[in-house]
């Protein structure tokens, strides 16, 4: 997700963390009501419309359970309140699955992509003209978030070394977008939609270096649970996917079929429908159960987490116990371990988009 800031400290996780593994016995256990949170965001909004429409209950009805739906106003806060046990499933971007739920020592698990940044993220400049011309230059950012991610892709693709080469200045996603309109020393910025469209059309000097299109897929927005629970509870799941990817098709439809999700969405995200258009033109969508198996299965997927791992451990995301990249094992869709195979925090679940994908749902 992108509209808070993505780190938490280390002292939280590994206390809210301790708390869940002590809790763990009665989260796991069966159960019939589940609570479900999402922060503003295109690519989470669909599930706001699921819970008006009637889908998600209808789907929920189906499985014998309840479902609660709710937006939360802080992002972090969201992921808080997964990792303590209020939250069943929470929506976040790929990368916080890992540095927050998972490096606190909840076992998580990603079962079900919505999306990932298509153009959303950009690394833009008032002065400079290429990427090579920010060594040893300030670049604004939400330090340890997405953006920060993206500017060292930006710079490793670009012959350079990392975010070493330049100097990370952190602000919040609040004030980002005034800063860089209003103060001309904030000549290099990091940072997503709808910020960045503020951004570059109030500055009119403002050049793009680089935006996620460049790196497709490796910005990717997801809900996770908690393993045990999805475990013990495998009708949360399919209900949750398959309420999701009816609300799906009927965007993917178009015309009258699409208008009252498309509706929807634009007034939860304080816009018309040109520009929500301009956010869901930025924003790839797996709109089928089969492309979400597809994307999560695929190799390329695996070598994404395994740069994501990377990164996080060198900016100190794993926390200060992690003596080295493998401390933390990452399960992908096929079996395979990333890290250390005893220690398994983050899954990659294909299982329920496969049950969609197959008519199983």
């Amino acid at each position: 997700m992108k509209f808070s800031f993505r780190a938490l400290t280390q002292s939280l996780i590994i206390t809210l963390g301790a708390s869940l593994a002590l809790a763990g016995s009665a989260i796991a256990a069966p159960k019939t009501s589940f609570k479900v949170g999402y922060t503003i965001y295109v690519g989470f909004m669909p599930m706001g419309y699921l819970k008006d429409s009637g889908i998600l209950k209808k789907w929920a009805d189906k499985y014998g359970i309840e479902i609660e739906m709710m937006a939360v106003n802080d992002y972090v806060g969201s992921i808080n309140q997964f990792i303590a046990g209020d939250l069943d499933a929470v929506g976040v971007a790929g990368m916080d699955a890992l540095t927050m739920p998972a490096a606190g020592g909840v076992d998580t698990s990603i079962f079900l992509i919505t999306d990932y940044s298509n153009g959303n993220d950009v690394l833009m400049s008032k002065s400079a003209s290429s990427i090579a011309e920010l060594k040893d230059k300030e670049v604004y950012l939400v330090e340890y978030s997405v953006s920060h991610y993206l500017l060292n892709r930006a710079l490793v693709l670009n012959g350079m070394s990392g975010v070493g080469e330049v100097k990370t200045v952190n602000i919040s996603d609040a004030d980002i977008a005034a800063a860089y309109l209003a103060n001309p020393d904030i000549q290099n910025a990091a940072a997503w939609k709808p910020m960045t469209a503020d951004m570059i059309s109030g500055s009119p000097d403002t050049k793009v270096l680089f935006d996620s299109a460049q790196i497709p897929g490796e910005i990717m927005d997801v809900f996770i649970g908690n393993t045990e629970v999805l475990k013990e509870n495998p009708a949360f799941g399919k209900a949750l996917t398959g309420a999701w990817y009816e609300a799906l098709a009927a965007i993917k439809a178009g015309g009258e079929t699409a208008k009252p999700v498309n509706e929807y969405m634009a007034s939860a995200l304080g816009t018309d429908q040109a520009g929500l258009k301009t956010q869901i033109d930025t924003t790839f969508f797996f709109y089928t159960p089969a492309e979400a198996v597809t994307f999560l299965t695929d190799a390329k997927t695996g070598t994404i987490m395994d740069d994501i791992r990377k990164f996080s451990f060198d900016r100190g995301l794993f926390g200060q116990g992690a003596t080295n990249v493998d401390a933390i094992g990452i399960e992908l869709a096929d079996g395979t371990v990333l890290g250390d195979p005893a220690n398994i925090k983050l899954r990659v679940d294909a299982s329920y988009a496969k049950l969609g994908a197959d008519g199983g749902l």
